[in-house]
């Protein structure tokens, strides 16, 4: 794929109290914001000839900024593939740090006027301007590199820690990346020093050339705090030691990130990104990198044209929601109704103490909002006025999508939908949060089956954007169309999935549990089996995973696979044992040994390699599996709702990139998941 330029705009702008005119370049790539700036050979060819052009001009100072709610997101990453041989991607890096150093070492002052976006390269180029104005309206800051399975190259590394210090720079380079990616706020980056200072996005332009000319003349005085050193080898010696516990070498771009702001400390700026250059040339053609660009290009694309939705002109209009169910999955989909959608939300329960507590909860997150500033009052008192509860279903007759999230038992959830068929109309949606029931069968007595359709979230609701939007075998092509437009109204990612039991996620996740459950079964000590999975530097480990979806429902989705599979899905009394003992099955990341004494277990333990082989193994056989029943269109939506549904990480490309790297898949399947070079190195 050829490179979309982002070319750098050359314009001499008069600015008061200056003597001569401020050089004002801007980065445009002739699209709007939906295709953000980035930086391949030819944008920075562009920028460097701007930055020759605005010297020669001998301007009273040099200002960059981007097109509308865009400053730059970065390199260009799709051209990353295409890359030969690791001098190119050496030459890569070289020219990146060779025009943004034209900058920092600029005897003209240099300013970042960061009114959008500013992701990698994008934030590196403005770290190597002499000061930075930062737009209260950018949507995203960050170094997301390491998430990739890459570091930032153009001097992020060196420069970041030197400005605001070792923490925070760790933070920024390392923790937040791997924290599903965490983007900082405009606040939050001006609070850290990464701005200088953060203006109201109206007049952002105007005000940032004001600004500048102050500190030209003097009148502006930018004060930093001194970067205290002495904290730098234990901050970085506690971050390797985190990384151990959580990722066990399996991110090797994190450890290289590390290495790089060690570098950092004491090492001058050449020599520095000199070290970027290196170490970016020989992340570009790891088996981490491939499977990290194949996992960014999922959630940035192929979740935004979800396979097999149907066409969007068929969508119903949503003027009213119902929620059947106050407790805190229902109370947690009411306030997100209600604040993406704003339309009237009205949640019913068995009684009006259950419904009180359901609405309370939605007031006390609204309040909450408001008191930390996300949220202004104004918005926070329509959102009041939107969600209200009643015991009476009544109130469901206008609603035109009507959502359950009761007791996981079909026959409550068929009792439900009964007496709603008679209140609301033959046009309205019934959509189920079942997280492994089967559609068809909920809907199969009912008058309109075709209006039901299974929208499952996950928990917290907030959080997770994966939506798993199920197709009953009866379910038309409106509904579906009205489930995938609401979904994209909550921002969510949805995913189509046909209507098999527990999905995606939830089978895979159960399968994945019942491997280390049946290796605790034979004898395995538990702390042995919850480690084992270690090397992959999966978000938590699985008896933490068990701990947070609650050993009760994980028992009960085992027992619903286990009955429709009873040769792959075994059902284990033990964690029968644990779901009754109400019992934390880990306390302080260490194996509770009160819950350890309540298993009935064998005398054939497994090693940990064999916990791991065993339980990538099952992954390999129930995704093949699921493919050819056609769960879902295509293995790139299993990974997609592995990243998005369950947190996996994009050094995994999701799951079946890794199991193709490891060989598991075609020792199992007889097959990869992917083509060679499509999540991996090409052969």
């Amino acid at each position: 794929m050829s490179e979309v330029v982002t070319k750098a705009l050359l314009r001499q702008v008069n600015v008061p109290g200056l003597d001569r005119p401020a050089a004002l370049i801007t980065l445009d790539n002739g699209f709007d914001h939906t295709k953000p700036n980035t930086f391949g050979p030819g944008g920075l060819a562009s920028l460097d000839e701007a930055i020759t052009a605005a010297l020669a001009a001998d301007p009273a100072l040099i200002a960059i900024t981007g097109k509308p709610y865009i400053f730059c997101v970065g390199a260009d990453i799709v051209g990353l593939p295409q890359l030969a041989d690791r001098a190119q991607a050496l030459e890569i890096g070289r020219l990146g740090h060779r025009v943004f150093a034209r900058l920092k070492d600029s005897t003209v002052p240099t300013f970042a006027f960061v009114n959008g976006a500013a992701m990698g390269g994008g934030l590196e180029l403005a770290l190597h301007c002499h000061y930075r104005t930062l737009s209260g309206g950018a949507a995203a800051l960050a170094l997301p590199e390491v998430s990739l399975g890459l570091v930032p190259g153009w001097g992020g590394t060196q420069l970041l820690p030197n400005l605001i210090g070792i923490p925070a720079a760790t933070q920024v380079i390392i923790q937040n990346p791997l924290m599903q990616n965490k983007m900082l706020k405009p606040k939050q980056a001006a609070e850290l020093g990464i701005a200088d200072v953060l203006l109201e996005p109206a007049d952002f332009l105007e005000r940032s050339l004001e600004w500048a000319a102050g500190v030209v003349r003097g009148q502006v005085t930018v004060i930093r705090p001194e970067v205290d050193k002495d904290m730098w080898a234990g901050v970085l010696y506690f971050a390797r030691e985190t990384l151990n516990q959580r990722l066990h070498g399996a991110v090797p771009a994190a450890y290289k990130a590390l290495d790089l702001l060690e570098t950092a400390k004491d090492a001058d700026f050449a020599a520095g990104t000199a070290a970027e250059d290196e170490a970016l040339a020989d992340l570009v053609f790891s088996e981490e990198l491939r499977s990290g660009l194949y996992a960014f290009d999922l959630v940035q694309r192929r979740a935004k044209r979800p396979a097999g939705a149907p066409d969007k002109g068929l969508a119903r209009t949503i003027t009213k929601v119902g929620i059947v169910g106050a407790g805190l999955m229902a109370s947690q989909l009411a306030l997100l109704f209600a604040r993406r959608l704003q339309v009237p939300v009205v949640m019913t329960d068995l009684d009006q103490a259950r419904v009180d507590k359901g609405v309370g909860y939605v007031h006390t997150q609204i309040e909450k909002a408001v008191t930390k500033g996300r949220m202004d009052k104004r918005t926070a008192a329509k959102l009041y006025g939107l969600v209200s509860g009643t015991v009476d279903k009544g109130a469901f007759g206008d609603a035109d999508f009507v959502i359950e999230a009761v007791f996981e038992d079909l026959g409550v959830k068929k009792q439900v939908w009964a007496e709603l068929e008679k209140i609301v109309s033959p046009e309205a949606v019934l959509a189920t949060n079942t997280s492994s029931l089967s559609i068809t069968e909920m809907a199969a007595e009912l008058e309109h089956p075709e209006r039901v359709v299974g929208f499952h979230f996950f928990n917290p609701v907030a959080v997770l954007p994966l939506l798993e939007i199920v197709r009953g075998e009866r379910t038309d092509d409106a509904t579906l169309a009205t489930a995938f437009a609401v979904g994209k109204q909550l921002k969510k990612s949805s995913v189509l999935v046909k209507d098999a039991p527990a999905f995606v996620v939830n089978r895979l996740l159960t399968r994945f549990l019942g491997t280390v459950f049946a290796a605790v079964d034979a004898g395995t000590p538990l702390d042995v089996a919850d480690s084992a999975l270690d090397p992959l530097g999966l978000p938590m480990r699985p008896l933490a995973l068990l701990q947070l979806v609650g050993p009760a429902v994980a028992y009960h989705v085992g027992g619903t696979l286990h009955a429709a599979y009873p040769d792959r899905f075994g059902v284990s009394e033990n964690l029968k044992r644990i779901a009754d003992s109400g019992r934390p099955i880990v306390v302080d990341d260490q194996v509770n040994e009160e819950v350890a004494k309540l298993l009935v277990v064998g005398d054939q333990p497994l090693t940990a390699e064999q916990v791991r082989q065993n339980a990538l193994d099952a992954l390999a056989q129930e995704i093949r599996l699921m493919l050819d029943e056609g769960v879902v269109a295509e293995a790139q939506d299993i990974d997609l709702c592995m990243i998005l549904g369950a947190g996996w990480p994009f050094h995994l490309g999701g799951v079946t990139p890794y199991l193709d790297r490891t060989g598991t898949s075609e020792r199992v399947t007889g097959r990869r998941f992917l083509p060679r070079g499509a999540a991996s190195l090409p052969a």
